[in-house]
């Protein structure tokens, strides 16, 4: 009979459906004579960790869907030894209820490990394939709980005790004697045309799992907690807490961080450990709608206090030297702050070690700028931070409260990736993420992977923007042509709900109904959650301009596949829209409204008039200068909506007036954020790579490298310089790297300077 390589443990079927929990596999091979190249294929559903000889070697899979399960394909060689080695995997499960699980990762009925040894000359009795010779165990007093009382789309925070059972499980030491043997699926259980056994190779690099130690104990601490606990997180030495003591110690990692927490522990059985996790000190001050605690200077400790998730730890008191009680939270934990409430019992309890492996997507920048403006360097080195936290096995929106992949985010988290990177591996998962996420309707979910449904109408729009970006950066026909069935059942979808006038109807509203017609986290909307009020009444014409948009994006990409007449239909569809948004969607003075007949005005609706063409570059700068100088009458746009809004002032010969908006971020760097914040109204997250904006404007914009034709295959050079004397930098693009440079003398004049490759040369194209 062949083979599944799909394990799991015999008698916890029953568990499926009621609540996380936790397996952990292993098997040990003794390798003999010199160790050949060994490679594996490993998946799990849920999520798994592995480890060879004790030492941490992945996580994974990455994250997929019901169509799409991704398995890991690795070297192992460099972490085994001649002798016994010890293979162990932790495996999470998730339950089938959705909302008792992580909102990103999907299960399915079959819970299981899978792995296949790949490697070419590995004999039957030293092969690391899962099947029925490994042995398993389930956690004991293991709980995954809610991080909140009703949005809870995280799901990873633990309620645990240490089980002195499974010491030194990972290792060769370990008597798994009276661990059971594992079942093996049979195909009929596990038929390879559904998932997770219908399996796809990963198309993104592994993250990393850097070493990382904290920075160092919050001022606010005594001298001699400061002075030990300081040691103790150098690796210096070790940290005793007496019996019947209660203590807790504020640590600081220095800035916001995504890491896998290592606690080591000796003795201190019956202890109790709670490690909570925090990107700033709050005040209890409530300014918002959404009932958020104010935050002001992010390290204020002297008038703030810590506020974030918990994770708890029972000790059992079974760490030795050489040997100590780890607790080591499966997922990975998003922190700049964290605090350690310790409570003994009737032992004396060591804290040995507190540090964790630095964990996300492997971004290699090859990007750099410089301005005449300071505050510039620090904008981008907090940027570039969020960005890098913001990148995980998908793009995310922010790594503390949801880690979720929504669409608009990432279409911008997309276009500062290729400015600094040129690296388009986890953009391209994202579009495939997204297409497999299309309804019957058309629309797409606003974030995937995610088990529950969420639509967002205009956030299926920024889906096409991506294919766009893609096509004008990387010029991939095969990739375009890939996703224009979907691009066009989107469209298809905002043409089906044309109302009599011609406009976008009434398709969502408040986050409560069907669909949440959601523009931007702006203070005039803060008590509709982001939906401009016109909504509640009828349609919004932002939407309409938003399908406008896509129009123009999708007729592009149907000209660079040869759908010539499709194209010309989308620019007909395009101009109608613009008609009527002119039409129905104006006031007296020729400024638009938030909705047709509704006197409420914002500057996204001026802004993207300016992109979709609805108006001439002279009456754009008319309404822009209006939003701008007027802003009192308009609703404006938030960091999330930034990127339009520059393009707008771009357009219009506005960009001088960036340098205010600017403030923005430095107001950032004032209250000591180290990542730039998801809004700046009410501020929920302190890491929101949408806020990245720099990481385009610089090399983009400022220094003015940008395609000039799809693929790059001409390379325009056109610097913006708003207020701004000088720059200089290198742009990583995918020929290769462009050296830039240009002084403004008090005329305005501009001295442009740029180097490249002799061959590359050939493509760059300037107007200097």
């Amino acid at each position: 009979m062949q083979n599944t390589h799909w394990i799991w443990a015999p008698g916890i079927k029953e568990y499926v459906e009621e609540k996380p929990y936790l397996v952990y596999f292993r098997k040990e091979v003794v390798l003999e004579r010199e160790i050949n190249r060994r490679m594996i294929r490993i998946s799990a559903d849920t999520r798994y960790k592995l480890y060879i000889n004790d030492r941490l070697i992945n996580v994974g899979p990455a994250k997929g869907d019901d169509k799409v399960w991704y398995y890991d394909e690795l070297e192992v060689t460099p972490f085994l030894k001649t002798g016994k080695n010890t293979i162990a995997v932790e495996v999470l499960r998730y339950p089938l209820k959705s909302r008792d699980g992580n909102y990103s990762l999907f299960r399915t009925h079959t819970p299981g490990l899978y792995l296949e040894d790949i490697s070419e000359q590995a004999a039957p009795s030293t092969t690391f394939t899962a099947d029925e010779s490994w042995k398993c165990h389930r956690a004991e007093n293991y709980n995954i709980v809610a991080e909140a009382g009703g949005f809870s789309p995280l799901m990873i925070l633990e309620k645990r005790s240490g089980e002195d059972k499974l010491h030194k499980w990972k290792t060769e030491f370990y008597n798994d004697s009276e661990w059971e043997y594992a079942l093996e699926y049979s195909p009929r259980q596990l038929a390879k045309a559904s998932c997770p056994a219908d399996l796809y190779p990963r198309e993104i690099p592994h993250v990393i799992l850097n070493p990382r130690h904290f920075e160092s104990v919050v001022e606010k601490e005594p001298e001699n907690v400061k002075r030990k606990w300081n040691a103790l997180i150098r690796g210096e030495e070790s940290v005793i807490i007496p019996p019947h003591t209660y203590l807790h110690v504020e640590i600081n990692a220095g800035e916001e961080m995504c890491g896998f927490l290592n606690l080591r522990m000796l003795s201190g059985k019956d202890s109790t450990v709670k490690i909570l996790t925090a990107e700033a000190y709050y005040q209890d001050r409530i300014e918002n709608a959404l009932n958020m605690p104010l935050k002001g200077e992010r390290c204020d400790w002297e008038k703030g206090y810590l506020k974030g998730y918990t994770d708890s730890y029972h000790v059992g008191g079974f760490g030795e030297d050489g040997s100590p009680e780890i607790f080591d939270p499966f997922w990975f934990r998003t922190f700049r702050f964290i605090r350690l409430d310790i409570e003994t019992k009737q032992e004396a309890l060591t804290v040995q070690g507190f540090d964790y492996l630095e964990t996300g997507y492997p971004l290699e920048v090859g990007t750099t700028a410089e301005t005449s403006d300071p505050s510039m360097k620090d904008i981008w080195e907090i940027s570039l931070r969020t960005l890098r936290r913001c990148m995980h096995e998908t793009y995310i929106d922010c790594p503390f409260y949801e880690q979720l992949q929504y669409a608009m985010d990432s279409r911008s988290e997309i276009l500062y990736t290729y400015a600094v990177s040129a690296d388009d591996r986890l953009a391209r998962q994202c579009m495939d993420d997204f297409r497999r996420s299309q309804r019957a309707d058309g629309l797409l979910y606003s974030c995937y992977p995610q088990v529950l449904p969420n639509v967002i109408p205009g956030f299926s729009i920024y889906y096409i923007c991506m294919v766009y970006d893609h096509m004008m950066y990387f010029g991939d026909y095969k990739l375009v042509k890939h996703h224009l069935a979907a691009i066009d059942q989107i469209l298809e979808f905002f043409d089906d709900h044309l109302d009599e006038r011609g406009l976008v109807g009434k398709i969502g509203g408040f986050v409560t109904e069907r669909y949440w017609s959601f523009i931007d986290w702006t203070f005039c909307w803060e008590k509709t959650y982001g939906l401009p009020p016109a909504g509640l009444v009828g349609p919004i014409t932002m939407e309409s301009m938003l399908y406008a948009y896509g129009l123009q994006c999708a007729a592009s990409l149907c000209d660079y596949v040869g759908r010539s007449s499709t194209a010309e239909e989308y620019r007909s569809r395009a101009e109608k829209i613009r008609a009527a948004v002119r039409k129905y969607c104006k006031d007296e003075q020729g400024v638009f409204l938030d909705g047709p007949g509704v006197e409420q005005y914002s500057q996204h609706c001026q802004v993207f008039a300016v992109l979709t063409g609805m108006v001439s570059v002279e009456d754009g700068r008319r309404l822009l200068l209006n939003t701008l100088e007027h802003q009192e009458k308009y609703a404006q746009c938030t960091v999330s909506m930034a990127l339009y809004l520059f393009r707008a002032l771009e357009l219009t010969d506005l960009y001088d007036y960036t340098d205010k908006l600017w403030d923005t971020w430095r107001k950032m760097l004032d209250k000591h954020l180290t990542t730039c914040v998801e809004n700046d109204v009410f501020g929920r997250s302190d890491c929101h790579a949408w806020g990245a904006l720099i990481l385009y404007e610089l090399p983009s914009v400022i220094l003015g490298v940008r395609p000039a034709e799809p693929g790059y295959e001409k390379i325009r050079i056109a610097p913006v310089t708003g207020m701004l004397t000088w720059a200089k930098g290198e742009v990583l693009t995918k020929w290769g790297n462009i050296k830039v440079s240009w002084i403004k003398n008090e005329a305005g004049e501009l001295s442009l300077e740029y180097e490249a490759e002799e061959d590359l040369k050939t493509r760059i194209v300037t107007d200097f």
